[in-house]
């Protein structure tokens, strides 16, 4: 008796948590500061000393593309911007994630710390600044450096998002 009331109030929510799980959630529905409507970020500097050549322009890159596909603030130079996006990398860490019975680090964990400015170009104030920390990992049992690599990729790709969501959703 109990189990067919289970499946009959199943299937009478069914409809609803389809409906859920098509729905799209995305934090398009926030806007950004009063004012802001399109943004500049200048190329990000790397004061890490941590020795990544293309770090700066990937990250920059990165960060930009973030803000043309997501479409809630335009792209523009700096003399037509309302806001600008300042990012210094501050820390790069690689450290050992997963160690091995052997004593092997099998697997790495590389984090990144940036700090960044969100200014109000046309008020020529600071909206607020912040340090965003995210990590990648990657297998350091095989491939060096271009695992490594990897896993800086994936720690880019989550902190320009971080950053993305930020200044879009106006917390």
């Amino acid at each position: 008796m109990i189990r067919t009331k289970k499946i009959m109030m199943l299937i009478a929510f069914m409809p609803v948590i389809l409906f859920m799980s098509s729905c799209n959630y995305s934090f398009k529905g926030a806007a950004p500061p009063e004012g802001i409507k399109t943004i500049y970020i200048p190329t990000i500097r790397d004061e890490s000393g941590f020795g990544l050549p293309n770090l700066s322009e990937e990250m920059t890159t990165l960060l930009k593309n973030k803000f043309i596909n997501d479409n809630t603030l335009e792209y523009t130079e700096k003399t037509k911007a309302d806001g600008m996006i300042d990012c210094v990398v501050k820390s790069i860490t690689d450290e050992a994630l997963v160690v091995s019975g052997n004593e092997q680090v099998s697997r790495r964990k590389v984090t990144i710390v940036v700090s960044v400015e969100f200014t109000n170009l046309k008020k020529q104030k600071s909206i607020w600044k912040k340090d965003f920390s995210n990590w990648g990992e990657y297998d350091s049992s095989t491939g060096g450096f271009s695992k490594r690599d990897e896993g800086v990729r994936s720690a880019e790709d989550k902190i320009t998002e971080d950053i993305l969501l930020d200044v879009i959703s106006n917390w």
